[in-house]
């Protein structure tokens, strides 16, 4: 029993000479980086630096994760910018197309349609304008109408304002009395929606993802960097240092990985996605994709912008919170 006291005793004596040793090493320094603030940032960001060097797997870690999930963001908002411009062009292109019974009512019918709210315009197509229609794509039809007689009805054509409202028109006007059948090209459109939509959200729930085990890697790096200076973080805490002072390198680390995260990120998005739509340009043609600097300047600096933040936002949270745990 007396020799554990002892043991005890000596191990409490032999900190207290250590935390008295590093008070005369740090003291005079900590002094003399508060007293100026350049020689503050130039600690800081020295630390900054230490602790990624040795903390090289965390690092890795992190730098690597924050870059795919900025790469997968990066992708998704430039694949959603595309996947809107087709659905534009679909809807200026999309028609609800009714076609009239014998002796209904084209002008009644016609007002009724236009007081939807999905429908951005409607007119009426007599039998005699789309036979002229057809004959300008197929000269043989006007040929057979002669000897047949015109076989297309009167046709109320609606135009909708998103691509998705299609077959709610088209079953709200399939109810309309005077109309026989109502096409919209059920298979092309619904079809086309639910394909895009079903990508944009596994797209987004993979992002997601990704941000999390970012956030989670940010904690660690930070955590595992404090936990290596706790001793320095004591002594320093017994100086007067402020919590804001001890927590800045951990800070800049952060920024500095959100911003290496976004600079690679950026490096390899920008040509790759350059290069995939000139080949998409070249061998699909029909697809409108996006290459104006008007449109992409604004995702890919908002891309940059969310690394940063993602860094910065992380390593304040982590350094706060691991900070407490160690006091």
């Amino acid at each position: 029993m007396g020799g554990t006291r002892c043991e005890g005793a000596a191990r409490l004596a032999e900190c207290r000479a250590q935390n008295a040793e590093r008070q005369k090493a740090f003291g005079p320094l900590l002094h003399a980086i508060c007293a100026h603030p350049r020689h503050a940032v130039t600690y800081h960001f020295r630390q900054a630096l230490l602790s990624m060097r040795g903390n090289l797997t965390a690092t890795f870690a992190t730098l690597t994760t924050m870059t795919l999930t900025l790469l997968m963001l990066g992708s998704v908002l430039l694949l959603t910018l595309n996947v809107n411009r087709t659905l534009a062009q679909m809807e200026s292109q999309v028609e609800v197309a009714a076609f009239l019974g014998p002796g209904a009512d084209g002008t009644l019918l016609l007002r009724r349609v236009r007081a939807f709210p999905q429908v951005r315009s409607a007119k009426i197509v007599t039998s005699a304008q789309a036979l002229d229609e057809m004959t300008r794509d197929y000269p043989y039809v006007r040929e057979a109408a002669q000897l047949a007689g015109n076989p297309f009805p009167d046709t109320l054509r609606m135009r909708v304002g998103r691509v998705e409202d299609s077959r709610t028109v088209a079953a709200a006007v399939s109810t309309l009395a005077g109309v026989d059948d109502v096409e919209y090209g059920a298979g092309y459109v619904d079809q086309t929606v639910r394909t895009l939509t079903a990508v944009r959200g596994a797209a987004y729930a993979l992002v997601g993802l990704l941000l999390l085990g970012t956030l989670f890697n940010i904690l660690n790096a930070v955590r595992v960097a404090m936990y290596a200076r706790r001793s320095e973080i004591s002594v320093m805490r017994l100086l007067g240092a402020t919590r804001g002072f001890i927590r800045m390198p951990h800070v800049i680390e952060g920024v500095l990985l959100g911003l290496s995260a976004s600079v690679l990120a950026l490096a390899l998005l920008t040509p790759t996605y350059l290069e995939l739509s000139s080949r998409v340009r070249l061998f699909a043609p029909v697809f409108p994709v996006v290459r104006d600097l008007q449109s992409l300047v604004p995702i890919l600096g908002g891309v940059g912008l969310l690394g940063v933040l993602m860094g910065l936002i992380g390593s304040l949270f982590a350094s706060r919170r691991y900070l407490r745990e160690l006091e």
